[in-house]
């Protein structure tokens, strides 16, 4: 038995945190070690810059540069702090997002030189890498349409403390996320790259439509990560 590294990809709205959630169930049931983090964040540190780079009323200046630095630091902290002990305990880690989103949201969403990027995720990961990327594939429109109900949602909790609050929130912060206010160019660019992406790499990357009902996309999840948990 060996470690096994599964990341979840896509622009937002894609669904990611729901299906990370059911299959982390779903392979704890099999009675392997399962480990689930996110990115920016996953360790105190990151977690620190995840707040800085999303939520802080300070960022309203950041430059791209600085949002490619801050997310590669988070990055480089979470993989030797977290997913390489993980994996050499052979467990299963299963990260919502990894440095694809960087390729398609620092590279093609905000323009800077692709080989560059690639340079600085590089030096953050080392070798550790995805063993299998699961692309939650929707549309621009789809997405625009998610994201709007999401806040909606949000915003019609009432405010009764962070224990009553549908998110964990650090810092008390509020719900405004500074990824999400670019413009619809900027995800249009973000949606090219993960299609460039998912066409330069297909044996890691598998494209999953996630415009279809919850219980189809975990379906189709399931057979693409039961075929690789069976080899590991």
């Amino acid at each position: 038995m060996t470690g096994l590294f599964i990341t979840f990809e896509g622009t937002e709205g894609g669904g990611k945190s729901t299906q990370i959630q059911r299959l982390a169930e779903r392979v704890r049931a099999l009675g392997r070690t399962v480990i689930v983090l996110r990115e920016p964040g996953g360790t105190p540190i990151g977690e620190e810059i995840r707040h800085t780079l999303k939520h802080s009323q300070q960022n309203h200046a950041m430059t791209a540069e600085a949002e490619l630095l801050l997310m590669n630091a988070s990055r480089a902290q979470l993989v030797r702090e977290v997913i390489r002990p993980a994996l050499a305990r052979r467990d299963v880690v299963l990260c919502d997002r990894f440095y694809d989103s960087t390729i398609a949201y620092q590279a093609y969403g905000r323009r800077l030189d692709l080989k560059t990027v690639r340079g600085i995720v590089d030096f953050a990961v080392g070798e550790t890498r995805p063993d299998l990327t699961l692309l939650l594939a929707v549309s621009t429109t789809v997405s625009e349409a998610r994201r709007l109900s999401r806040q909606t949602k949000l915003l019609d909790v009432p405010a009764t403390g962070a224990e009553a609050h549908p998110v964990k929130l650090a810092f008390n912060e509020p719900l405004r996320d500074r990824m999400e206010e670019a413009d619809r160019d900027f995800f249009l660019r973000v949606e090219q790259g993960y299609q460039a992406l998912a066409v330069a790499e297909p044996g890691r990357i598998k494209v999953i439509d996630a415009e279809r009902d919850m219980e189809t996309v975990a379906a189709e999840i399931w057979c693409v990560v039961e075929l690789v948990l069976l080899k590991s």
